[in-house]
């Protein structure tokens, strides 16, 4: 089967999104407890796709059709979270979201471990890219070989949450509307994320912190919106015929974009490494979509 080249502009959505996602990932980055930003941005979303599933005559019901991936893209979704909240809190956004954004990646690996599939030289070249990439983002002259092993641990969960979830997106929008998943897919996660954030999100997190938006909702809005667009514009690129591995490739263009963000926004250390690493590793993940 040939692969047909991504339209211009399915192209243009999935890099309007890649531009927007490390922004609101740095907006709760900066927030005094990231777990309550969450809670609030993830509240939002749900009023969000709500109010844009009734205005635009969709039948929130639909999502009945699909709810074997609902089920698989709730249960991914929730370890995407909880990872990605919890390594913004001990760690660089710099230096983990790269990690975290490289699914592409991932299903490579899975499908070469699992699924028998054999791959060319130039796709484990790129593998090796993505490897050294990641590594180099941790290294730190001086340093233990992984600075912060947990910290990575958490970021590679959420690489493989947002893998599984981006499959199953795929899937679901060929039969319900992008509004309508994103909407039912927040109802059941935010329960999940609310519960996880007040037993396992240690002493820092206090459970009225996780609610201190509902004084300051201003905030939470934007962050909303922002997010909301952001996996939106990747639903529409779905629906739209964009294939899931080729969208993925794509969307690292947010890479570089979060190490600019965290050095210029977050004052964060160690830019021109990260920067250089960041564009080895968004490299290596084109290479291996672009040559299966």
């Amino acid at each position: 089967m040939v692969r047909k080249p991504m339209e211009n502009n399915i192209t243009v959505i999935v890099l309007l999104s890649a531009i927007l996602h490390p922004l609101w990932n740095a907006m709760i980055k900066r927030d005094n407890c990231p777990e309550g930003a969450f809670v609030g941005n993830g509240t939002m979303l749900v009023f969000l796709a709500g109010a844009h599933s009734l205005i635009a005559g969709h039948d929130l019901l639909t999502i009945t059709k699909i709810w074997h991936l609902l089920i698989i893209t709730v249960l991914a979704k929730l370890i995407y979270t909880v990872s990605l909240v919890t390594m913004l809190r001990w760690g660089d956004l710099s230096a983990y979201y790269p990690i975290a954004r490289s699914s592409p990646a991932f299903i490579v690996l899975i499908s070469a471990l699992f699924l028998g599939v054999l791959y060319t030289p130039l796709v484990l070249a790129g593998i090796s890219m993505v490897l050294a990439g990641a590594f180099w983002l941790q290294y730190k002259r001086g340093g233990r070989l992984l600075n912060n092993p947990l910290t990575l641990a958490f970021a590679l969960l959420a690489m493989a949450g947002t893998g599984v979830n981006s499959i199953a997106d795929a899937l679901a929008v060929q039969v319900v509307a992008p509004s309508v998943i994103f909407f039912w897919t927040f109802i059941f996660t935010l329960p999940g994320f609310v519960l996880f954030f007040i037993f396992f999100g240690g002493e820092k997190v206090k459970t009225h912190s996780l609610f201190s938006w509902v004084r300051n909702p201003l905030p939470y809005i934007k962050i909303g919106v922002i997010c909301y667009a952001s996996y939106f514009l990747i639903l529409l690129a779905y629906q739209g015929g964009g294939e899931v591995a080729v969208v993925n490739s794509v969307r690292q263009a947010s890479i570089p974009i979060s190490v600019l963000l965290g050095g210029v926004w977050l004052k964060e250390i160690g830019m021109k490494q990260r920067i250089l690493a960041s564009l080895l590793l968004s490299l290596g993940i084109v290479i291996i979509v672009l040559s299966r």
